[in-house]
């Protein structure tokens, strides 16, 4: 069986797979007599698999005008993502829990786009169709600033499926959605919460947005119709993180 492995290059994403997640990594490639002291370093504390960068000639058939500041790292895709069952019973789960579910995004750049906004705002896992579904690769890892080895990816077979069984563990199911009866502003996120994002052109498909518990919607100016896939859940995001440190702040 092949294996899955996808490339990532630059020092920040490097840096996050060795501190973050040193199990996915398959081998890091070092240009010859690097100074960076820090990487070296982490590379000695992994014992990972170490070798030679060939710059005129780089690994994976990555393109020589990729911005890779001297380290190219190979990496085991399936390993990056945790399996649903896994997650679900190991996560403690509050009013504070928070999980994001793709559906349907297509776009690798606007997955990584999610999944550093999902880290920036304290969300708990993204978890990640295995069909119809942009697929975690190297694009992924590097739009997502290496934040992809900070939070958890969690493979689920069936989105509507998942939404229930995140209903019978306690979460309140949010749908974004440009018609949704709920304004963003108006929500308080009280109990657990999920977050639905759609395709970025049709968005969410119909028996998804009737699984939901509310579909929330984002007020924008006239001038514009709406936001794309990244920048709803972002907005919606910060809200959600916004309104539990104030609650935090009350207590």
């Amino acid at each position: 069986m092949k294996e899955d492995i996808a490339y990532i290059y630059g020092h920040n994403p490097v840096m996050e797979a060795l501190q973050a997640r040193p199990d996915v990594i398959k081998e890091v490639f070092l240009k010859a007599h690097s100074k960076d002291e820090h990487l070296k370093s982490l590379l000695e504390k992994a014992r990972v698999k170490t070798s030679v960068l060939n710059e005129r000639n780089l690994p994976g058939k990555l393109d020589s005008g990729v911005v890779h500041q001297g380290v190219v790292t190979s990496i085991y895709l399936d390993r990056l993502l945790f399996e649903y069952k896994d997650f679900i019973n190991e996560l403690e789960v509050t009013d504070n829990t928070s999980v994001l579910i793709l559906g349907e995004i297509q776009d690798p750049q606007n997955v990584g786009a999610i999944i550093r906004s999902a880290a920036a705002f304290g969300v708990d896992a993204v978890l990640v169709p295995s069909h119809n579904q942009a697929p975690v690769n190297g694009t992924v890892v590097k739009v997502s600033a290496g934040m992809a080895f900070r939070v958890p990816l969690v493979s689920i077979n069936n989105v509507n499926a998942t939404i229930q069984d995140l209903k019978n563990k306690g979460f309140w199911v949010y749908g974004l959605h440009g018609e949704g009866e709920m304004n963003l502003p108006g929500e308080n996120f009280e109990k657990p919460s999920a977050f639905v994002i759609g395709n970025e052109g049709t968005g969410l498909r119909k028996m998804t947005a009737q699984a939901c518990d509310t579909l929330l919607s984002i007020p924008t100016d006239e001038r514009c119709e709406s936001l794309n896939a990244a920048a709803s859940i972002a907005v919606v995001l910060y809200d959600w993180r916004t309104k539990k440190v104030q609650e935090e702040t009350r207590l």
